[in-house]
């Protein structure tokens, strides 16, 4: 069963964010653009490197008026003890959810309950709290933060100007206007 459209469930978790720990809920997204970036674990190989990259775009993404929540089954212990351990991870300026019993890894079905740990996956909530765009990749497959940012231009234009975006578009370039005009003509 597909995720889109899907609407969030109310959630009420621990964070570590800008030095100090604070609980996250539901009502920290409604009415708000948001990312939940899943991430198997702290402490391993792909994932600060993946951490690394979203936080040099934090800025841009924030700019667009869209918030960063990265997520795994660890604490927010944990998630304070590699942010100051982890040159990569010290970069992080966005909230590090931590999701140990699983409630938001198993809303977005990126949890593996025989490893334990969430998988890679990316979702866009839109200001209504529903899922309107997700990718879940491999393991060993890293993101990359320059194709989420297109992405989120893409899904805001569309909600703001009801047209579509074409493969590869960015801000700027042609969209099409769905209609019978357009059957058979791309």
């Amino acid at each position: 069963m597909s995720l889109l459209d899907k609407e969030l469930i109310d959630f009420k978790l621990e964070a570590y964010h800008n030095n100090e720990f604070k609980t996250v809920t539901k009502k920290d997204v409604e009415g708000k653009w948001a990312v939940f970036f899943f991430y198997p674990a702290d402490f391993t190989f792909v994932c600060p490197t993946e951490l690394e990259d979203l936080a040099e775009k934090y800025d841009t993404i924030k700019e667009m008026g869209v918030e960063v929540f990265s997520v795994s089954t660890d604490t927010h212990f944990v998630h304070a003890a590699w942010h100051n351990e982890s040159s990569a991870v010290g970069k992080v300026k966005f909230p590090m959810i931590g999701d140990p019993t699983a409630v938001l890894g198993k809303f977005f079905d990126v949890y593996n309950s025989e490893s334990g740990l969430t998988g890679r996956g990316t979702y866009l909530i839109n200001p209504e709290g529903k899922v309107v765009l997700y990718e879940v990749n491999a393991d060993g497959v890293g993101r990359n933060s320059d194709e989420l940012v297109r992405k989120i231009q893409a899904a805001q234009f569309v909600a703001k100007n009801g047209v579509v975006c074409p493969a590869k578009w960015k801000p700027g370039s042609d969209t099409l206007n769905p209609g019978l005009d357009l059957i058979g003509k791309i």
